[in-house]
């Protein structure tokens, strides 16, 4: 039977690592399957999930290619938008097209599965369970946590946004056992409350108001940063600025950084709005996120939260995208498709013609230059909401600290007036463990992983040394290992090690320890959070987990440990991380009546930086660092590459980016730094080589990069040794 469309070919994006679509013919006598379809295809010797991109004449003979073997969607699932995005993506990260578009779909459906959506599963109450206590759950909070949230929402909730409040299946089993919930199948398209507020919202201030007005009066794309002061109301602007676009039936696509946040949010947003909330992130199983997925396709859900991945989440008729803690580093992925979610935030929004709001109360440099170039519309919230005042920042010079010692005398007393006063205090070190050093006080060995070049970290309640970038483990030797000495020490502090000390040095108070090794079960951070939220005089003990987006009443105290590392590191960037790092932290005192007071521990008290925070204005540090920033050329006033390179042995990876920038022909104006090796030289076994490629311009960067992929995908050496692209890095160790 002759082809049913002679000479056309499908071009398909297939999950390889190669920069290129490939060509198949269709399948005989169907009609053609339009661009955004999946379909199953031969790829070598194995079967492979493809993405259909377009229809051309193909240059190679149709006696050479292969007949896709089976069209999986009779419908895109995969809209036009979303595919111009990937193209972007593809284009702009110099990744391969079909990884791109992997990244996009959910696992179930790269892996082939029906875009099937059952009808929804709800958690409803029975007469008996809205009657019950909660009190009587106070053994089981995970119980009681689920058992409260339904009698908030007597109608019922969906099981997958239950499971994004990260509310356990478990909990709602035991409950249902007792005869007080029960599971229901309800139809998917579920009636649309007759008014959308759920409760009124409050009067907003005038900065606010101003704010509210800019964003509502916006048409079309317009990025917006929304640059406030932790306290300023935020995430009440969005709120209010969201809701004359949900009254018109669109949808709100909201970025968070951690899931830490998400269920925090998802329940401010659900108090507000009579419209279905779906979270999206790396806690749902894989069933979870497809439906989620399929949901916001479908335009059930009215605002779609998530992380960075979410950026990907089709939207049947969107209205706004909003990137919370839009400086956060977590939302670049930093492996696979090395993205910005805030950039590709910016692009979406220009596709679908909608506004973008950039949150941030420490916005990254690259933003805040766009918004003083007027790139971007700078709306400034200069004061706290309500009646709450900006925190006082003190420092606290500890070059006389003994190493032992990580709190200074004037810390544990503030501490101390703290809890006298029944009020909550944060201790923030930025390094979980008991301690980040094992030696030995006779022949100063230290204990160093066998795969990275790193020291092991001490978990004392597990009583194992676990390194922090590959995971390795192994016990903590009785002798040494270099003189056979039992004189073992450990030096420096961390989480572990704080709990301890202000348990011992505080007894009666109730110490929370949040950072990932405490939080490692699920619901536990919900539990914990749960605590501080309840207003108890408390000591907080925590990682960076608990410096963004959390908003505790009666916490007026925080003591910043270690504050100098970011100051003094060998990446650009990490004066201004240090410094958003600080204000975030600082942010969460002083929330409500009582003024928050800031003790910043430092060894180096003169560091003028440091100086500068002590106002609390973040403007003032970003004017010193976008001074010598571009003096220099680096971003945002110059662009970024970073090519990393992986072997076995540490002289490969320097041959292979030696000779690959050795050779002429660059755009003139690139600059190449290297190649040299990485900060961190060896990781999980292998040694790290970096070529950092500068540009004023971002057209001869790219055209730079071309040249260089071309000459390391075409180098016999680059067999022997990984390799990976970072456009626009934002870690360079």
């Amino acid at each position: 039977m002759p082809p049913a469309h002679p000479g056309l070919v499908l071009k398909v994006a297939v999950p390889a690592p190669l920069r290129q679509l490939f060509d198949y013919l269709p399948p005989r006598g169907a009609a053609l399957p339009a661009p955004g379809c999946r379909c199953e295809v031969p790829f070598g010797n194995r079967t492979l999930i493809g993405v259909v991109w377009g229809h051309e004449q193909s240059e190679v003979a149709s006696g050479k290619l292969k007949a896709v073997r089976r069209v999986i969607d009779e419908q895109p699932l995969i809209d036009p938008d979303l595919l111009a995005l990937c193209d972007h993506a593809a284009s702009y990260y110099h990744h391969p097209i079909g990884d791109v578009v992997a990244t996009l779909l959910p696992v179930l459906l790269r892996q082939g599965s029906e875009a099937l959506l059952p009808g929804r599963l709800e958690w409803q109450l029975t007469a008996q369970g809205r009657f019950a206590e909660p009190a009587a759950l106070a053994r089981a909070p995970r119980q009681q946590q689920a058992l409260e949230l339904l009698q908030q929402h007597p109608q019922g909730l969906p099981a997958d946004m239950l499971a994004g409040l990260d509310i356990q299946r478990s909990a709602l089993v035991a409950l249902e056992k007792k005869g007080w919930v029960v599971l229901r199948e309800v139809e998917a398209d579920t009636p649309v409350p007759r008014s959308l507020m759920a409760e009124v919202p409050p009067t907003p201030g005038t900065e606010q108001q101003a704010a509210i007005k800019a964003i509502q009066g916006a048409h079309g794309f317009t990025p917006f940063l929304l640059d406030g002061i932790t306290g300023s109301g935020k995430t009440e602007v969005y709120l209010q600025a969201m809701e004359p676009l949900l009254k018109e039936g669109k949808q709100i696509l909201v970025l968070v950084p951690e899931i830490g946040l998400t269920p925090q949010t998802v329940r401010r947003f659900e108090k507000r709005f009579n419209v279905p909330v779906i979270s999206l992130h790396s806690g749902l199983t894989d069933r979870e996120r497809l439906h989620g997925w399929l949901r916001a396709r479908r335009g059930e859900a009215g605002i779609v939260l998530g992380t960075r991945s979410a950026i990907f989440t089709p939207l049947l008729r969107p209205g706004m995208i909003i990137v919370d803690e839009a400086h956060d580093g977590s939302l670049k992925q930093q492996d696979g498709l090395r993205y910005s979610a805030r950039d590709l935030a910016v692009w979406r929004a220009r596709l679908l013609d909608v506004p973008v709001i950039l949150g941030s109360a420490t916005p990254a440099l690259e933003t805040l230059q766009l918004a003083r170039a007027g790139r971007y519309r700078h709306l400034k919230l200069h004061n706290r909401a309500g009646d709450a005042k900006p925190p006082t920042l003190l420092l606290e010079d500890c070059r006389a600290l003994s190493g032992r010692e990580p709190l200074s005398p004037a810390s544990l007393q503030a501490i101390e007036d703290t809890l006298k006063q029944k009020q909550q205090a944060l201790i923030f070190i930025n390094r979980r463990g008991y301690s980040p050093l094992i030696h030995c006080h006779d022949c100063g060995w230290e204990a160093e992983c066998r795969h990275c070049s790193v020291h092991m970290t001490w978990h004392k309640r597990d009583n194992r040394l676990i390194c922090h970038h590959c995971g390795a483990q192994q016990r903590i030797p009785r002798h040494c290992p270099g003189c056979g000495s039992s004189n073992l020490g450990d030096a420096g502090t961390g989480t572990e090690k704080l709990e301890e000390l202000l348990e011992a040095r505080f007894p009666g108070a109730s110490v929370i320890r949040v950072d990932r090794d405490s939080t490692r079960r699920k619901g536990s951070l919900d539990a914990a959070l749960k605590k501080v939220h309840g207003g108890a005089p408390a000591i907080l003990v925590g990682t960076q987990m608990l410096a963004k987006g959390h908003h505790f009443p009666n916490l007026t105290l925080a003591v910043i440990l270690d504050a100098d590392g970011g100051f003094l590191s060998s990446d650009f960037r990490g004066p201004e991380h240090a410094g958003q790092l600080i204000l975030q932290v600082a942010g969460r005192t002083g929330r409500e009546q009582v003024a928050g007071r800031v003790l910043i521990q430092s060894r180096h008290p003169e560091h003028p930086l440091l100086h500068l925070l002590l106002s609390g204005d973040y403007h003032k540090l970003a004017d010193a660092l976008l001074g010598e920033r571009r003096d220099v050329g680096l971003p945002p006033f110059g662009h970024l590459a970073l090519i990393r390179t992986e072997s076995a042995k540490a002289e490969e990876g320097m041959t292979l980016l030696g000779e690959v920038a050795a050779l002429e022909g660059l755009p003139e104006g690139v600059q190449l730094l290297g190649p040299i090796p990485a900060p961190i030289e060896r990781r999980q076994a292998r040694f790290r080589t970096q070529l950092l490629l500068l540009a004023p311009d971002r057209p001869p960067l790219h055209r730079a990069i071309d040249v260089l992929l071309a000459r390391l995908d075409s180098h016999p050496m680059a067999r022997r040794c990984r390799w990976h692209l970072d456009v626009d890095p934002v870690d360079l160790l």
